[in-house]
């Protein structure tokens, strides 16, 4: 994962371009993608896919000719969306297009102006503070045009055709943990679940954010029902502890799942409210659409100085809290896919374990007692109305030795989903 966010890092991408492109390029060598190419223009709910950008190069340079501000140094240098423009300005001219964090004065923020027509440069504090008034020439190198939205899915085939979707964005240019250690996250979630028999299908967006989740909304409207459960993941990489943000329904069952999964791994963590700000839970949980979509991050959206500045870099994220992450993911989406609801076969009393060999296969096991246990508790919460995750949770058990009971009694008949 670590070294999948290293080949990603320098690419500079925004919410359309070639540089989306080059990132879903590298992201298909891993896993195969459907790469869907929607044309400026096309109304998507409330919006509309904007014009193309594409930047080639970028500076300002002073009267020595020596570039000050490089784009070659970093992407995160021009305001992404700017505009091109040739000129040569002073320094008091030029001042009302440069962004700097007087807080972080040796850092350069992110900004974009993606839907009002400008064009400016990003750069640390310190660094307009050293510049002595004069002449600079002032060049980006950019196109807006008419082109295409560009997004990629991957499906992993499931038993049936009820999905889950995991979603991360891919419009930061050289930002680690937001968001390219969410998308090497998704990827080896999506590795992992296609070497196995997963009961849900599961479907992995790859779309730049907001308008890209909003597209793809658009174009799977009339599909929309079979998502069931579904994840953005965000921030996967950083060294804080996990952090869930529940659906807008907040009793949804991805939020149940989550809250169990990180209550019963004992890690730090922290479970929050739903709120309509951060990423594109927000598009998927909006009322027309409601979908039980939560947020996985560690440090959440805006929660860490580094954020949105050229600090977050390959320094700030490490493997161990992308591989921490990706357990995570992988321990709740096994609890998912194994939660169902049966039926007790022989609910007038407690059937004979016995003489169907239940209780033979328990012997010699260390756990026989809790696998016994787990084994009455799901005959007697199997009336229908009661999933593997309310057993688990009403008796204090482990959910895997819940789910192992229920697939014994199943085997010898006596409970049905």
């Amino acid at each position: 994962m670590y070294a999948l966010v290293e080949r990603l890092y320098p690419i500079c991408r925004s919410i359309t371009g070639d540089g989306v492109r080059a990132t879903l390029e590298i992201v298909g060598e891993y896993v195969p993608l459907q790469v869907h190419e929607v044309p400026t223009g096309t109304r998507v709910l409330d919006w509309t896919v904007p014009q193309e950008w594409n930047v080639r190069d970028a500076w300002i340079a002073d009267a020595a000719g020596r570039r000050v501000v490089d784009f070659a140094a970093s992407s995160l240098h021009v305001l992404g969306y700017s505009v091109p423009v040739s000129a040569t300005l002073p320094l008091s001219e030029l001042r009302g297009h440069l962004h700097t964090l007087p807080d972080q004065p040796t850092l350069v923020p992110y900004r974009t102006s993606y839907y009002e027509p400008r064009w400016g440069f990003c750069l640390a504090q310190d660094t307009l503070d050293a510049l002595p008034d004069g002449e600079y020439e002032v060049r980006i190198d950019s196109t807006l045009a008419d082109g295409h939205l560009t997004y990629a899915e991957h499906v992993v085939p499931g038993q049936t055709a009820d999905e889950v979707i995991v979603s991360c964005h891919t419009c930061h240019p050289s930002l680690a943990n937001d968001n390219l250690a969410g998308i090497a996250v998704a990827v080896l979630l999506a590795r992992a679940l296609g070497e196995g028999e997963p009961y849900y299908t599961y479907r992995f967006i790859f779309a730049p954010g907001t308008i890209g989740a909003i597209t793809w909304l658009a174009r799977n409207a009339e599909r929309v029902e079979r998502v069931k459960h579904g994840l953005v993941l965000a921030c996967a990489g950083d060294r804080g502890p996990l952090t869930y943000k529940q659906s807008r329904r907040g009793d949804a069952e991805i939020d149940r799942v989550l809250r169990h999964v990180l209550a019963a791994s004992e890690r730090p963590h922290r479970v929050t409210e739903f709120t309509p700000y951060g990423y594109d839970e927000r598009q998927y949980c909006s009322p027309g659409f409601d979908l039980g979509v939560g947020s996985l991050t560690r440090t959440p959206y805006a929660g860490y100085p580094e954020y949105h500045t050229s600090a977050d870099d390959l320094d700030f994220v490490s493997p161990e809290a992308m591989a921490d992450t990706l357990a995570v993911c992988r321990e709740a989406f096994a609890v998912l896919d194994r939660n169902r609801r049966y039926v007790n076969l022989s609910p007038y009393g407690e059937p004979q374990l016995g003489r169907r060999g239940l209780y033979d296969s328990l012997g010699g096991r260390s756990d026989a007692r809790q696998a016994q246990l787990a084994m009455l508790w799901v005959l007697s919460l199997s009336g229908g109305e009661h999933s593997l995750l309310d057993v688990a949770e009403r008796s204090g058990l482990p959910f895997d030795a819940v789910a192992a009971a229920a697939r014994a009694l199943r085997g010898a008949g006596l409970i049905k989903a």
